[in-house]
């Protein structure tokens, strides 16, 4: 992978995790907590969507690899609404 495939894939990666981050509510952290969420995502996302029989849903092709775009931004989704429930309550 090229060092602009890489670039453009941390793009992706991040506005999928915005807008993911947008969804839920969260928004605790910057552009490196979106990049995270949007590859949390996308395994999450791309497992979930193995698993249940789906095919991929607007998938970017870098080289030889896919970023599935919907995926990743469900599977963040997914992942931030499960942090949300498992972090504990402040009281204020």
């Amino acid at each position: 992978m090229t060092l602009l495939g890489l670039l453009l894939l941390l793009l992706i990666a991040g506005i999928c995790g915005s807008i993911a981050q947008g969804l839920t509510g969260y928004s605790h952290g910057g552009c490196l907590v979106s990049i995270a969420l949007g590859f949390i995502g996308a395994i999450l996302g791309r497992w979930l969507a193995h698993l249940l029989g789906l095919g991929e849903i607007l998938a970017i092709q870098f080289g030889s690899e896919s970023f599935p775009v919907v995926w990743s931004i469900i599977g963040a989704a997914l992942f931030v609404a499960l942090l949300n429930l498992l972090r504990p309550r402040r009281r204020g």
